[in-house]
């Protein structure tokens, strides 16, 4: 994987690679052979870790709500002792 800059590539660019990289590997080997299955695993993978990164930042609890909106207030006030 290369990229324009030194940055990691996001997940998406991930993605987006990895489905490329998987249509070239079943047109050089073959849609039934083993390693188109492999890349297509693998792109199933990554699109999995993204719904899962997804679904995590989307449940807050109500307090890290609370603090999103007044990160002043007393109750979300964070001490290193």
């Amino acid at each position: 994987m290369t990229t324009a800059s030194n940055a990691a590539p996001t997940l998406e660019q991930t993605i987006i690679e990895a489905i490329a990289e998987a249509r070239e590997t079943c047109d050089i080997n073959g849609s039934n052979s083993a390693g188109c299955a492999v890349a297509w695993d693998i792109v199933e993978e990554l699109q999995a870790a993204k719904a899962d990164k997804q679904q995590a930042q989307q449940q807050k609890t109500t307090l890290e709500t609370y603090c999103d909106r007044h990160p002043d207030s007393v109750e979300c006030l964070i001490y290193d002792v």
